[in-house]
């Protein structure tokens, strides 16, 4: 298992993932699903190098996105020095194996490389089966908020309140 940028020409892997994790949602019938991305972002953060791909034995097994900034959602925390996790994909020939718990490992070592002291994440109502599972791998559940305003963001954001999720490093380190 490998973790990595993702390269421009791989780009389409990126949207089937997006797409298999829409379906899959949609089969859920009770939670927010994903809507179509758009494109030039997800070039943007492949150039900007903010686009990852864990990867077993040369196949995609999983994708997600980062940022540094995030104000709509996290507004004055955004202040805080934090990446932020956004789109986690997972192939469904690799469901079941804890890839957000290699995310986070993942995450903290790339935020203290980054000098960033929160790594955060969200989703978009109340599905409680994916509260319980980022809880599980060490982020703390800060609550459902409803956002002022989300015109710029993704129209699934129109779709219920957002979950907010941290992990401290500050407090993970000195819990340690």
């Amino acid at each position: 298992m490998k973790i990595e940028n993702v390269r421009i020409e791989e780009i389409d892997e990126i949207f089937r993932l997006y797409d298999i994790a829409s379906a899959y949602q949609k089969s859920k019938k009770t939670v927010v699903v994903w809507p179509e991305f758009d494109r030039d972002m997800v070039i943007n953060e492949i150039v900007e190098n903010r686009q990852f791909k864990l990867v077993i034995d040369n196949t995609f097994a999983c994708v997600w996105a980062i940022t540094f900034s995030d104000a709509q959602i996290w507004e004055q925390r955004n202040e805080d020095p934090a990446i932020y996790i956004h789109r986690i994909a997972t192939n469904p020939d690799f469901r079941g194996h804890d890839f957000v718990g290699s995310i986070v490992n993942w995450a903290k070592d790339f935020a203290k490389t980054n000098d960033k002291q929160y790594i955060r994440l969200d989703t978009i109502g109340d599905n409680t089966g994916l509260i319980n599972h980022y809880c599980k791998c060490g982020f703390n559940f800060l609550g459902m908020f409803e956002l002022p305003n989300v015109d710029e963001l993704p129209p699934h954001y129109k779709e219920g309140p957002a979950c907010l999720f941290e992990i401290d490093l500050k407090k993970v380190k000195n819990d340690s």
